[in-house]
């Protein structure tokens, strides 16, 4: 009878143990959803599209940083208001549709294109009066529901020579030996 015992004791306290490691791990959220990512897409498009900010405090999270491959990487959300307002200072017409968006636990990533006729001065630069229309994408970075980060990919070379730029690289004697 005490082997029985034994052998039920044992069994009991195993799974107790057993309960307890398996109920004390922690719950992992999926992420967002398709609906909660469409909701967010949607205000920044209108942010890019309008300029209007009155959305962006329940959009972007508290120490927002925005990475984009021009002077102003890893900037601010106030770098980012102004290099929005810059936008349609330099192309009042400029246009952004997001064209697919694809969701993956916490992040957001969205094909996108700009376009937009250069009427006003653009980085200090006189207006060309040509159109431009670019593609790239951005990867949006969800924490609690708000955007914590951004990194955004264009084609700026493209950009650029759309509105009449040249690159021009250095020539041999001007590199240093």
């Amino acid at each position: 009878m005490t082997i029985i015992y034994y052998r039920f004791a044992r069994i009991f306290l195993l799974l107790i143990f057993v309960s307890f490691v398996f109920g004390c791990q922690p719950v992992l959220e999926k992420g967002i959803t398709e609906d909660e990512a469409n909701t967010i897409t949607d205000k920044v498009l209108k942010i890019w599209n309008t300029a209007d900010f009155s959305t962006a405090s329940d959009l972007y999270a508290p120490g927002y940083v925005r990475h984009h491959p021009t002077p102003s990487a890893n900037a601010s959300f106030d770098d980012f208001k102004n290099t929005v307002t810059a936008l349609h200072g330099s192309f009042p017409d400029c246009s952004f549709t997001f064209n697919d968006t694809l969701v993956n636990d916490d992040k957001i990533i969205v094909f996108a294109t700009f376009t937009g006729t250069n009427t006003g001065s653009l980085e200090g630069l006189p207006p060309t009066g040509k159109k431009a229309h670019v593609s790239g994408v951005y990867v949006f970075f969800i924490i609690d529901g708000r955007i914590a980060e951004e990194w955004t990919y264009f084609n700026l070379l493209s950009y650029y020579e759309q509105l009449g730029f040249a690159l021009t690289p250095p020539s041999p004697s001007n590199q240093a030996e």
